[in-house]
């Protein structure tokens, strides 16, 4: 007969094809350090509530340590016959100090023991992703505060519309990523949930300590519901979410950096360190660590997609279905923190043109709103300023000039209001800087900005987490 461990209710052997089909091993194998912590915490609790005798639990503790030691140097057997991490563990714990180790089990099922490793991995990795966007967002702080200087286009439909600072434009990922911080920080809270001791379903009829064990594990709180403990994903769908947005914000930079750093536009230039070539065109120099990040946002995006699928109806309470949420989730933390750490590496050595960025900022009409503006100071309509600064501009496109460069001969046709201090209001610098409204593109604003964010980056520590 099988030597599964409910093999007792039947009479054929498991076959080896759904031994295969079945196994999850090669993926949540990763799962072995909660695994242990996890075992030993129970083990400690079931001890204290008189459940396991103290010289059981200390066999049993040490006989995991040694399987972990075993784990953490690669000198561990594995089978897929054995189906998960957690029937490894237990396989090779009889091993070590024989029939005593059946005894962890008790009081606890696989599905409130899987419901925890994953919870513990994901407070970890949650807690990382924090800690990587916190350095990507320093890096971020430090790149603004550099280029302070540095004026380009801002865009809307990507045509050039309103020149702003440098460093206003990259301040605004920075507000982006502090909402992928918190968002991940929110995510803590519905992760940090302690579901051991629901077991199957329904609880148990052992006298068990729950708080005991979510203080050993350092949980703030303990399941309510045991149905709800062991077939609760919300918080793998809340991570998977909040990645995709945090996905998001790291592919419209991906966009923007492979935009800047071509011939057209020429705003920057990638390092080389972070670039590739061509297999047959010499000259070629990719943006592929950008390109990669930008493919790479569709993986995690199809990975949120898939485990919504997976649980959009599922009976109460664990199904087999759920064994998928592992891979999905594995590869979208190692995805996002992946392209979160490789963008805080790349981004220091990127070289800012800066005076190519400058030179667009004279072309194309930027200073069209600031000549409206200047109109309406002078009493006229807004409306009417915008109509009378449009015509201007087609004037001006005929005759192959911006604004700045016709004449006062030239603009007085258009409104009698127009006078010799305009020409102080059209340059790039004036037009920055005129933008004070909290929020703005002036640099006493973009400086306080940065200020500010300085502030947060260097007071972020990863204890408060």
């Amino acid at each position: 007969m099988s030597d599964k461990t409910w093999s007792g209710r039947f009479a054929e052997r498991t076959d080896r094809s759904v031994e295969k089909f079945t196994a999850s091993i090669d993926i949540d194998k990763r799962l072995y350090p909660y695994d242990i912590e996890g075992s030993i915490a129970h083990c400690r609790m079931l001890a204290r509530s008189c459940i396991i005798t103290d010289e059981e639990a200390a066999t049993l503790i040490e006989g995991l340590g040694k399987i972990k030691h075993e784990l953490d140097n690669g000198k561990f057997q594995f089978d897929e016959s054995r189906e998960d991490i957690h029937m490894h563990i237990e396989t090779r714990l009889v091993e070590e100090v024989g029939k005593v180790a059946l005894k962890l089990h008790t009081a606890r099922s696989r599905n409130d023991q899987v419901a925890l490793d994953i919870r513990l991995f994901l407070r970890d990795e949650t807690s990382k992703t924090i800690v990587l966007l916190m350095n990507l967002k320093k890096v971020v702080v430090e790149m603004a505060e550099l280029h302070i200087k540095v004026a380009m286009p801002g865009y809307t439909h990507l045509q050039r519309a309103q020149p702003v600072l440098f460093s206003h434009h990259l301040m605004a990922y920075y507000e982006m990523f502090s909402r992928d911080v918190e968002r991940f920080q929110d995510c803590l809270k519905r992760i940090d949930v302690m579901p051991l001791g629901t077991a199957a379903l329904a609880g148990t009829t052992y006298p068990i300590d729950r708080e005991y064990t979510a203080e050993l594990l350092d949980f703030s709180q303990i399941s309510a519901n045991s149905i709800d403990a062991v077939s609760d994903r919300d918080f793998i769908i809340e991570f998977l979410s909040a990645a995709s947005l945090c996905m998001v914000h790291l592919s419209r930079l991906a966009e923007e950096l492979i935009i800047w750093s071509s011939s057209e536009f020429q705003f920057i230039e990638l390092p080389d360190a972070f670039a590739t070539g061509s297999s047959i065109m010499p000259q070629k120099k990719n943006p592929d660590v950008p390109e990669l990040v930008r493919g790479k946002t569709g993986r995690v995006f199809g990975n949120l997609m898939a485990m919504l699928t997976v649980m959009k109806s599922l009976p109460l309470s664990y199904d087999r279905d759920m064994q998928e949420d592992k891979a999905l989730l594995f590869e979208a933390v190692d995805t996002l923190q992946a392209c979160i750490d490789i963008y805080a590496r790349m981004l220091p050595k990127i070289k800012i043109n800066a005076e190519i960025m400058r030179q667009a900022t004279a072309t194309g009409f930027l200073n069209a709103t600031d000549l409206a503006d200047y109109l309406v100071i002078k009493g006229m309509p807004f409306r009417e300023a915008h109509n009378c600064v449009g015509r201007a501009v087609s004037y001006a496109l005929e005759n192959k000039k911006e604004l700045h460069e016709l004449s006062l001969v030239e603009l007085k046709p258009f409104s009698n209001l127009i006078e010799e201090d305009i020409f102080e209001i059209l340059s790039t610098e004036a037009m920055i800087d005129r933008r004070k409204s909290a929020g703005g593109t002036a640099t006493e604003n973009v400086l306080a900005a940065i200020k500010a964010a300085k502030k947060e980056v260097n007071n972020f520590s990863k204890k408060s987490l």
